[in-house]
């Protein structure tokens, strides 16, 4: 499954969302998506499979963390406009310090 279809869905969005943060066990996960057990764990098994988050058994709890490189199909889709954003607030940085310069 491509990167893309992976976060068509809103649970797995928001579980993507959340471990960005921080990493995060199941239980976590439920209350803070209010969602079934089985739901989470589910959509924690696609994520899993596709490589977008690693788990580790801590004791009775699984713990999900993001992957160091997660859904590289959408990252290599976005580049190109970050560069792109990148370049613009670069120039626009350029500009405002040559307008600095020129009120002094």
């Amino acid at each position: 499954m491509d990167g893309f279809t992976l976060i068509a869905e809103p649970a797995r969005r928001a579980i993507v969302d959340r471990l960005r943060l921080c990493e995060h066990d199941v239980g976590t996960l439920v209350s803070e998506l209010q969602l079934s057990q089985p739901l989470v764990s589910k959509h924690l098994r696609v994520l899993r499979d596709a490589g977008v988050v690693d788990v580790e058994v801590a004791g009775k709890r699984r713990v999900y963390r993001l992957a160091e490189r997660p859904l590289p199909d959408v990252m290599a889709w976005v580049e190109p406009y970050v560069e792109r954003w990148n370049a613009s607030f670069d120039r626009l940085a350029e500009a405002l310090e040559d307008e600095n310069e020129e009120e002094r």
